[in-house]
């Protein structure tokens, strides 16, 4: 067995690995669905810089076998960070599970090799990431910090998460915003690849509108994000990475719900839904809960976020990583990290203690 390490650095030769990405993507157990080649190429297409790719694979004999999607940012310092940005809620590299250890290795020897000047910074890692083999192998300094909240529940159909409330009243309730769904005559209808960039157009519309006069991620609002979904759920669709769903209400599309699939969980990614929903009374969260568990394999994730109304289903908070990765000639850079993570940490824990006393001095 032979293996060999490289540095992808054109955007044409990472848009020719997309089939043995998808084969190595199989095999990885603890992939998710931001670990894609469609997803990661199409966000490198929409939010890339050029001669900033930085994508370390490695073969055996020929064959993908890791590969660590990076892209270089030189400010605040230089530092190696993951395809798929903010809008990705996980971030990990690839290892093929039938390798073992040794490719684990030579990916790691590969990604110092990568980071002669430069950390590498490693965001919302998932429990269980074949990220964490790497870091467990860094031979230079390293540091590893909390990063975002995700509520998980165990995949299964509604009347498991019903079983999961807290009593038998509670399940009633949401029985009878079941019936009301039924009774309103909405209708789920799974879209197929073709109508997928009509239906994500749709979702966009439905989603500034429903936040129309409240605080909305403004980058969900832009073209380039647009363009990014479209490119990449389309063929995601078609492999069985997505599903997009279409609610409709006397014929109108009334939500749209964007759903991504992996064997170690279920997120459901986006959605939008007009307020004509909510003025009947309808509850869309239970609504789109209900549609997501149609799909569910490995974890259903709430994905980032610690907003009340996820905590109704009484998940498990499971807490992302970030993995800082330094050589010894950039021990300085870590330092800085390091100073910078708690420095703002701090700062949140002093904005948090005013909000709780109402403004005044902590």
């Amino acid at each position: 067995m032979t293996y060999s390490a490289e540095i992808v650095t054109r955007e044409e030769d990472f848009a020719d690995l997309a089939a043995d990405w998808a084969r190595l993507y199989g095999r990885c157990a603890s992939a998710t669905p931001f670990q894609s080649h469609a997803w990661l190429h199409s966000w490198w297409l929409s939010y890339g810089r050029r001669g900033r790719l930085r994508c370390v694979v490695v073969r055996e004999d020929g064959e993908l076998v890791a590969a660590a999607p990076l892209m270089l940012v030189r400010r605040p310092l230089p530092v190696l960070v993951p395809l798929g940005g903010a809008i990705s809620d996980y971030g990990d590299v690839l290892v093929d599970d039938g390798r073992g250890e040794e490719a684990v290795a030579v990916l790691t020897e590969a990604l110092a090799a990568c980071a002669r000047t430069a950390l590498v910074d490693l965001r919302e890692v998932r429990p269980g990431a074949a990220a964490e083999r790497v870091f467990d192998r860094w031979p230079g300094p390293r540091s590893r910090f909390p990063d975002s909240l995700c509520l998980e529940l165990p995949a299964t159909d509604m009347d498991g998460l019903l079983a999961r409330l807290p009593s038998a009243k509670a399940q009633q309730r949401v029985r009878a915003k079941l019936r009301k769904l039924t009774a309103l005559g909405v209708e789920r209808h799974v879209v197929e690849p073709g109508e997928v960039d009509k239906a994500l157009r749709r979702l966009l519309e439905l989603h500034r509108l429903q936040w129309q006069g409240r605080k909305v991620t403004s980058e969900h609002l832009r073209e380039r994000f647009y363009e990014h979904l479209v490119r990449s759920v389309e063929p995601m669709v078609r492999s069985g990475n997505a599903v997009v769903t279409e609610f409709r209400l006397d014929e109108d599309v009334v939500a749209v719900d964007l759903t991504l699939l992996s064997e170690p969980l279920t997120g459901g990614y986006l959605y939008g839904a007009h307020p004509c929903l909510r003025e009947r009374k309808a509850d869309v969260a239970v609504m789109l809960l209900d549609a997501c568990t149609r799909h569910a394999r490995g974890t259903l994730s709430l994905l980032r976020g610690d907003e009340p109304y996820k905590h109704h289903w009484r998940p498990e908070p499971v807490r992302n990583q970030r993995l800082v990765l330094a050589r010894r000639r950039t021990a300085p850079l870590l330092a800085a990290a390091v100073c910078e993570v708690t420095a703002r940490r701090w700062g949140k824990r002093v904005l948090r203690t005013r909000e709780e006393r109402g403004g005044g001095e902590p």
